[in-house]
């Protein structure tokens, strides 16, 4: 398997929404590229939905999802539509992408050892691999990847919580609000008193 700092192995490989999908098509973003090991199995399912949940918070980071397998085309449409995903999958079906990144290997399943999909998680800036997520476990993983985006930076920077005042502060910002409702009263009453005065002046002026 490819290791933090490497190089990331190029790709060309088709996708479920009928274009193609190439590593140089992020060389802005960190993408999040994803190998498991089949459509519509229980695991695989929950994190194609957990990651189409965090899609616009991993979007918002800089980061972008591919799902990768060997399921055809057709297989990724259907576990699309009937999953209602929102992140793109693509399809190799010779395995080339996997082996490339070590995504494919010996591992252990019900007691015996096979060869098999390895569910593994890269994240990918600038063209190398900058995190590696081997042997993932499903739940809670798209947390733990906007988590790793957040911490290579060029993730949006969290809003600061709004300052508490102390008592102090309290007394002096009402004392300030006060001073100033008082000072417009006063002006209030300035003015009326003025026009008063005007109007009796206008009215006790002898006639010519």
């Amino acid at each position: 398997m490819i290791k933090e700092g490497d190089r990331a192995p190029a790709f060309d490989l088709e996708t479920d929404e009928g274009g193609r999908v190439q590593l140089r098509d992020f060389a802005d973003r960190t993408l999040v590229l994803y190998f498991y090991p089949r459509d519509n199995t229980p695991g695989c399912t929950r994190q194609a939905q957990a990651f189409t949940a965090s899609r616009k918070a991993i979007e918002k980071a800089g980061g972008a999802v591919v799902g990768v397998s060997r399921d055809s085309l057709k297989s990724h449409q259907s576990f699309r539509d009937k999953c209602k995903l929102g992140i793109t999958l693509a399809s190799d079906p010779d395995l080339a992408v996997h082996k490339a990144y070590g995504a494919w290997g010996e591992k252990t399943m019900y007691g015996k050892k096979i060869e098999g999909v390895l569910r593994t998680t890269f994240l990918v800036k600038n063209g190398k691999v900058a995190r590696v997520f081997p042997n993932v476990k499903v739940d809670g993983h798209a947390d733990a990847v906007l988590a790793a985006i957040g911490a290579l930076g060029g993730s949006a920077k969290p809003a600061k919580p709004a300052r508490k005042k102390s008592v102090p502060d309290q007394a002096k910002t009402a004392v300030k609000k006060a001073s100033k409702v008082l000072a417009r009263a006063k002006k209030a009453v300035a003015k009326v008193v003025a026009r008063g005065a005007n109007k009796g002046a206008t009215r006790k002026s002898p006639r010519k």
